[in-house]
């Protein structure tokens, strides 16, 4: 006869705290004690929530659930490993210089977040807290820039205009754009709040920090369809392993949302597009902050192990592929040889291509939709700096049915009112 008891204390809920005590007691045996950083239980035919994607949106969800709604019966469902989308294929930048007064709250949230989620989570995040300097050539986008930063300054975020000496000062190997360019470099904006962390280190902590509060995550579990009931209702979901029932299902699938909610029958205002970014090899240190080039199109920052990490401009046609385009490889290290020409001489080292969807107006959309118990987050361009506060506001929204006040301007009523909000903090409005 089956022990249940025993089933219970296998699966039983728990989480290893990391100290320096528990480093040199692990270290004296060899380090094979050390406990799994989280379970991987039987799958149940049903739960209170289901979760779509166990990426960064998805894991910081359930963790909010969990933490701050004493949900725990909830399911985060993967289709393939933990972290393995796009929280793994970003350039980790994490800011809150934003237009809009719907925005910038938000991400004046998700960077203080950021910042205390090592402690949180008991799970070193290697945070940086960088500062990013923008490279501005054009009187244009100067003026919109000395915008941005009236509205954020009521927001209490940080931007600051620098002269032209003071920029090559703060970035020494920015040697470009000088005055008989074809863009001479006019001055720069510096934004203290923005760092960067390590992207595994956040998919990992919130992992470990939702298996001890009793969530499940499923890996390699593939949900094909989105199921209904006579009533209309969400009832589950179908996947490779079988039908999953919950009364609430979210979806936080980044570049697929459209690929599931099409399957309930329901259509959203979202395309999805391919975003790129590659590493060179490692090079000794070089640049401590992050360099942005919003009028030539690029981006990057020096990793601790030295590797340049560059970002550019999305292809702006429909696809969900997830390797780089040469000629959006070409035009991105164009743009920076222009400015950084010294860089001519790296190697490049590995590249990658994520797919994410996005709305008419470049801004997010977290909501309850037209299915009753159905729920989406998506439309997030640059989604990773918006983790921390896109965990807590869906969780909000999910527990209790009703917009977080942090993101209550977007929901799907903005676009059947034309209520848009355009977002120029975003790399699509570039």
């Amino acid at each position: 006869m089956l022990d249940l008891s025993l089933l219970i204390i296998k699966y039983m809920p728990m989480m290893q705290k990391y100290s320096a005590a528990a480093l040199l007691r692990h270290g004296l045996n060899r380090h094979t004690t050390w406990p799994r950083a989280w379970r991987c239980p039987p799958l149940k035919d049903a739960y209170d929530v289901i979760i779509i994607g166990a990426g960064g949106h998805g894991l910081a969800t359930a963790y909010h659930l969990a933490k701050d709604h004493g949900i725990t019966n909830v399911a985060v469902l993967e289709r393939g490993w933990l972290g393995g989308g796009n929280i793994a294929r970003n350039t980790v930048t994490i800011r809150s210089n934003y237009m809009r007064d719907a925005s910038i709250p938000f991400y004046v949230k998700s960077v203080a977040l950021y910042e205390e989620l090592t402690k949180a989570l008991n799970f070193n995040m290697m945070h940086s807290k960088r500062t990013m300097v923008d490279v501005v050539q054009t009187y244009p986008k100067m003026r919109e820039l000395r915008r941005r930063q009236l509205t954020m300054d009521i927001y209490g975020s940080t931007y600051e205009q620098i002269t032209v000496d003071a920029l090559r000062r703060r970035i020494p190997a920015l040697t470009g754009g000088g005055p008989d360019a074809r863009l001479p470099i006019i001055g720069g904006m510096v934004h203290t709040d923005a760092g960067v962390n390590r992207h595994d280190a956040v998919a990992w902590g919130y992992a470990r920090a939702i298996d001890a509060m009793g969530v499940e995550i499923h890996q390699q579990t593939a949900v094909e369809s989105l199921v209904r009931g006579a009533d209309g209702r969400i009832e589950g979901v179908q996947t490779n392993r079988g039908l999953v029932r919950a009364p609430k299902v979210a979806v936080a699938v980044s570049g697929h949302t459209t690929t599931l909610t099409e399957t309930a029958g329901l259509k959203l205002p979202l395309r999805t597009m391919n975003l790129t970014a590659f590493v060179s090899e490692p090079v000794k240190p070089l640049v401590d902050v992050i360099v942005n080039c919003p009028d030539a199109g690029f981006y990057f920052s020096q990793s601790d192990k030295g590797e340049m990490v560059i970002g550019g401009a999305p292809d702006m046609g429909q696809s969900f592929r997830r390797d780089i385009k040469q000629h959006v490889f070409e035009d991105t290290v164009t743009a920076m040889l222009s400015l950084f020409p010294s860089f001519k001489k790296l190697k490049l080292l590995r590249q990658w291509g994520g797919h994410l969807d996005i709305a008419h107006d470049a801004s997010p959309i977290m909501d309850q939709t037209d299915v009753p118990g159905l729920f989406i987050t998506a439309g997030w361009w640059g989604g990773y700096k918006a983790i921390p506060a896109g965990g807590l506001t869906l969780a909000h929204l999910v527990a209790t049915g009703r917009p977080h006040d942090l993101m209550s301007k977007f929901t799907l009523k903005r676009f059947r009112h034309l209520d848009y909000v355009m977002e120029s903090g975003t790399t699509t409005a570039r």
